[in-house]
């Protein structure tokens, strides 16, 4: 019997056969491959559409070696996880990155953490040289975080600005701006005596927001209403247990500001229990426009930020620091918009 001749091993496409189908360059292929944001849309869609067709798999650990990076951002959460896993704004955050991130060739990594010990593991992890660049949301006071990872030469880019005023990269709501329609749709609608849920005083947010209130109350001629101010953690509870402050110390008012929407629902819960009714006693506006917002009782005048569109820019603007390191930190300040519904 003659013996059969031995099968042949299939080759695994190569750059260049990618190239070839892609009617591109080798140099356009690799850059798309390494992240690159120096490729236009036409050519980023055939060379993905290629890589598709041929199964093409890059050589990681010789990418590594030449590019010098891991091909991995991490997204860290500083904060508590009762508060990550019910609040609504973390998952659209984390939908907008992977969103973004789902184009490149990019891993991505969440941390969460609360306390010392787990923000120095994260900055041990980060120092050491696992990850190409850094997103941080959620930061509170004067943590050292962000200067130690700038301090580390990782790519930062945050979400809200330093309370601390030092320059870095980060992508916000235009948060005052938000809270100042707030005030006019509630000053235009009749209402005087205004009072707010601000959120916490150690969170550029919450600061912002706050300013934007105070500011828009006093343009308003309402210097009273500018400084009715109960402070929340964002948190339900702490919106309702706000809220029933300022009722209890002011119990002419008929307008409140919540800056969230998780502490709407509990400003109204406060006035339920209080006997007011929303909005005919009392108007109610927040900041957010999440799922709780439009499935309240009344459902929920807000001001809405763009929560995912706010996760893809930190990427966009990751991928830009880590391609030019040494640029000057720029500052992304996105719109917001009023929605109208039945609270206010």
């Amino acid at each position: 019997m003659t013996p059969e001749p031995p099968a042949r091993t299939r080759q695994a496409p190569t750059l260049e056969a990618v190239a070839e189908l892609a009617g591109v360059s080798r140099a356009t292929v690799s850059r798309v491959v390494n992240g690159s944001l120096r490729v236009s849309p036409a050519a980023h869609a055939a060379v993905t559409r290629a890589i598709a067709e041929l199964g093409y798999v890059p050589n990681q650990a010789a990418r590594s070696l030449v590019t010098r990076r891991t091909d991995t951002i991490v997204l860290i959460v500083h904060e508590r996880p009762d508060t990550v896993f019910a609040d609504p704004f973390f998952a659209s955050v984390l939908r907008g990155v992977n969103q973004a991130l789902s184009v490149t060739q990019l891993q991505l990594v969440l941390l969460q953490v609360q306390g010392d010990r787990q923000r120095d593991r994260a900055l041990r992890y980060v120092g050491n040289g696992h990850v190409d660049g850094v997103l941080l949301i959620s930061l509170h006071g004067d943590d050292i975080m962000p200067m130690s990872v700038s301090g580390a030469g990782v790519p930062l880019v945050m979400a809200g600005r330093l309370l601390t005023g030092d320059p870095v990269d980060s992508v916000d709501a235009d948060n005052v701006g938000g809270a100042r329609q707030a005030v006019r749709h509630l000053v235009a609608t009749g209402r005087r005596e205004l009072a707010t849920v601000a959120g916490p005083v150690d969170m550029s947010v919450g600061v912002d927001r706050l300013a934007g209130y105070a500011q828009a109350a006093r343009d308003a001629g309402l210097p009273a209403s500018a400084t009715r101010v109960e402070t929340g953690d964002f948190t339900e509870a702490s919106g309702q247990a706000a809220a029933a402050r300022l009722l209890a110390e002011h119990p002419t008012i008929d307008a409140v500001f919540a800056a969230s929407d998780l502490m709407a629902l509990g400003v109204l819960r406060a006035l339920r229990a209080a006997g007011r009714r929303v909005p005919d006693d009392v108007a109610v506006v927040d900041f957010d426009d999440a799922a709780p917002a439009v499935y309240a009782d009344p459902p929920l005048t807000t001001v809405r930020q763009p929560v995912e569109r706010l996760g893809a820019e930190m990427v966009h603007q990751l991928l830009r620091r880590i391609a030019d390191p040494t640029g000057d930190a720029a500052s992304v300040i996105l719109p917001t918009e009023l929605v109208i519904r039945s609270s206010a």
